[in-house]
């Protein structure tokens, strides 16, 4: 889930990427203008888009509005790459719960036993195995700070409106959760569920695409000011050239995006940190890098400052690193020429390589108190081990694209303000929905022992 005032939120609702493609061989750069993104012509199924709400700060997540039931009734999810399983808040009743009970989903006969396929696929290490093949399939899902979602699975109706003007009603599996704990210092955010769109059999992505509904691919375009941007399952918003792609690692198997090792550059130049894999999370508030790779950045930024006028700020506890000015700041772009543009190049060598880049307002961000943090953090101190995260801030200002079809990750900069149409350029405005504060992202259970809510208000992992 995702921190909220003052820590880090690590992977908590939705997702932000950086701007990418710089320097890089693949014709990312040549043909990423932002107003002439071809879309493709398909052959089977069609889209579902979404308008986004959220920010990475101060609110820390992202969602979208999903009907679920006949009658049709509205829940408010956290958009998360991180994880598989899709719930919402269950009046069942529910314990710990934040929406009211006219709020919640109330299940009606429709839970599912655990002879399921989707019971089977669930693959949650906290979840205990069914004693009889008839009894209803329970979950139980854990984050890494310490929240926790406990429940049934069901299967109702999930209305939809496709991009080429078709409705449908699929019926797909999500979890009934009616005990959410939240044992953390801070409260538990209040939106209603958890939107997952993992690689597992049991995500929406995965349900749409074996129902012939949609193809298995995810487009999330997460706007830097604020109102929201927009996420597509299906890939008739996938631009027909200038995507720059890298593929996932099949070897070990995962449920996470992961991508293959990458070098980080910093204003272009070797860090000497390479070998890096990095999962690509929208659960994830924020970037995070393990102690290595974070040590080296902090350094060269801290390095690049010397003789500037930021100076420390001990006493903003925003994130773990801040700087002040001597006068409050209102942008990110008012001390944009003090930081330098950090590089992640995957496959390898300058000429082959695939850039991702991340900017210095896709890793900074500017607190209440009118300071800069950085919004890179230290994932090792919070238990993620040799993990390293690429979370919402680093996705601003940037399409993303989740290929399960071919097994690869896309990126390309976009201008997220717009919701498209296929078959056209530029969409209308987004809507202007109220945000509230929250966001989830990778399973707990991957990553040992460390308490991680040390930086964190509700990020899951």
């Amino acid at each position: 889930m995702n921190p909220k005032s003052q820590t880090v939120n690590i992977f908590p609702a939705v997702f932000f990427f950086l701007l990418l493609c710089a320097q890089q061989p693949s014709q990312a750069t040549k043909d990423s203008s932002k107003g002439q993104v071809k879309l493709q012509n398909r052959r089977l199924g069609s889209s579902v888009v979404f308008p986004v709400s959220g920010n990475v700060h101060p609110l820390g997540y992202y969602y979208v509005l999903l009907n679920i039931g006949n009658p049709p009734k509205l829940f408010d999810l956290d958009i998360d790459t991180g994880s598989d399983l899709t719930w919402v808040q269950c009046d069942a009743p529910c314990n710990g719960c934040t929406k009211p009970r006219d709020s919640q989903y109330k299940p009606n006969h429709n839970t599912l036993p655990c002879s399921h396929l989707l019971c089977s696929g669930l693959d949650l290490p906290q979840s205990k195995p069914c004693d009889d093949p008839e009894d209803q399939c329970d979950y139980e899902i854990g984050y890494s700070d310490h929240a926790s979602s406990v429940g049934v699975l069901v299967s109702d109706e999930f209305p939809l409106r496709l991009e080429n003007g078709s409705t449908m009603h699929p019926h797909l599996t999500f979890g009934c959760g009616y005990d959410q704990q939240s044992p953390g210092p801070h409260p538990p955010p209040p939106t209603a569920g958890i939107l997952g769109l993992g690689r597992g059999k049991v995500s929406i992505s995965s349900q749409l695409s074996s129902l012939g509904v949609t193809k298995n691919v995810i487009v999330h375009c997460l706007s830097r000011d604020g109102k929201g941007g927009f996420l597509s399952i299906g890939d008739e918003l996938v631009p027909s050239y200038g995507v720059t792609w890298t593929s996932l690692a099949l070897k070990p198997p995962s449920k996470n995006y992961k991508t293959g090792p990458a070098e980080i550059l910093f204003d272009d130049k070797a860090t000497g940190v390479k070998g890096v894999s990095f999962v690509f999370d929208s659960g994830s508030s924020y970037t995070y890098f393990n102690a290595e790779a974070y040590q080296a950045v902090l350094e060269l930024v801290r390095k690049d400052l010397k003789g500037k006028a930021l100076k420390d700020s001990k006493e903003d506890k925003s994130l773990p690193v801040c700087w002040k000015d001597k006068r409050a700041l209102k942008s990110v772009h008012d001390v944009k020429k003090y930081f330098r543009t950090i590089s992640l190049r995957f496959g390898g060598s300058q000429k082959n390589g695939q850039v991702f880049q991340i900017p210095p307002e896709s890793y900074l961000i500017i607190t209440e108190k009118g300071n800069v943090c950085l919004g890179i953090l230290n994932g090792t101190e919070i238990g993620l081990e040799n993990y390293n995260i690429i979370g919402d801030i680093s996705f601003q200002g940037i399409m993303v694209i989740y290929d399960n079809e071919k097994q690869r990750i896309g990126w390309i900069p976009s201008d997220c303000d717009k919701l498209p149409s296929v078959g056209q350029d530029n969409g209308g405005d987004l809507s202007e929905e109220e945000a509230y504060p929250r966001g989830f992202g990778l399973i707990g259970d991957l990553f040992s022992g460390t308490d991680a809510s040390k930086y964190r208000k509700d990020g899951e992992l």
